[in-house]
């Protein structure tokens, strides 16, 4: 069994649950997006949707029409599959804390929603996060995700940490464990107990290993998909960590634990 904290919605979620179930997980935390690359019929259509895609990343501010297609989008996917799914909603950065508030405030509501995420702040300004972490704060701690690959940088991992520093009790994950900058990020969150890595992405299978090596209860089992696989994604952090107690915690328990709170 395993829970997978970092998958986007596709266009074809039937297939992509399918998959899940394939790689024995049982249930996906979904998180909305505003490219579907997947769905790119050659590879014309797979530059426009990357090109789109980099600029998400890369800090240009998507319309809030844009934003609440992709929730409905993601609502529409945990409404279809309840016991399969959960979710985490997202939000424009860029509020202020009141503002965020309002825009989360009805979403927090829905049935499934269990965090925030897949936050993407321009990158060298990860500070964007703040608000979102505060009102996270005021519903009792709920798990954020941040954006943590290319063109995110090791400054903003740094800067992510120092957000978790204000808000000891905001779970933040940083996703992709952290791209190029991955020891960086094991060595933030060695500092800082309410720093999450997600395991999704890993570039080399010793990254895993070493980060579940360090970070044993801080680290969770994730796909991306679907710039991941999640079949691949189980198949390596099976590959890194052999001691089945350990593999449980990663695959579940850790995820579990965040969850209950």
């Amino acid at each position: 069994m395993a829970f997978d904290v970092h998958a986007h919605v596709t266009t074809d979620l039937p297939a992509q649950l399918a998959r899940a179930r394939r790689a024995g997980v049982t249930r996906t935390v979904l998180l909305s997006t505003h490219v579907h690359p997947e769905a790119s019929a050659d590879l014309t259509d797979l530059r426009a949707e990357f090109a789109r895609l980099g600029s998400v990343l890369g800090g240009e501010r998507s319309s809030f029409d844009g934003y609440r297609t992709a929730t409905a989008e993601l609502t529409a996917a945990l409404a279809a599959h309840p016991t399969e799914l959960a979710g985490f909603v997202n939000v424009p950065l860029g509020l202020t804390e009141q503002a965020t508030g309002a825009w989360l405030a009805d979403h927090l509501a829905l049935p499934g929603i269990v965090g925030i995420g897949e936050l993407s702040p321009t990158p060298g300004q990860a500070e964007a996060i703040e608000p979102v972490l505060a009102v996270s704060a005021d519903h009792g701690g709920l798990p954020v995700l941040v954006h943590g690959f290319a063109p995110h940088t090791a400054a903003d991992l740094r800067t992510y940490a120092t957000m978790a520093a204000r808000f000891p009790q905001v779970p933040v994950i940083v996703g992709a464990l952290g791209g190029l900058n991955w020891m960086d990020l094991v060595d933030l969150a060695l500092e800082h107990r309410n720093l999450f890595v997600d395991l999704s992405s890993a570039l080399q299978v010793f990254a895993v290993r070493m980060a579940v090596q360090a970070l044993p209860a801080q680290c969770l089992f994730g796909s991306n998909t679907p710039y991941g696989d999640v079949l691949a994604a189980r198949c390596t952090v099976e590959a890194a960590v052999p001691d089945p107690g350990l593999l449980d915690q990663v695959l579940t328990g850790n995820l579990t634990r965040l969850l209950a709170r």
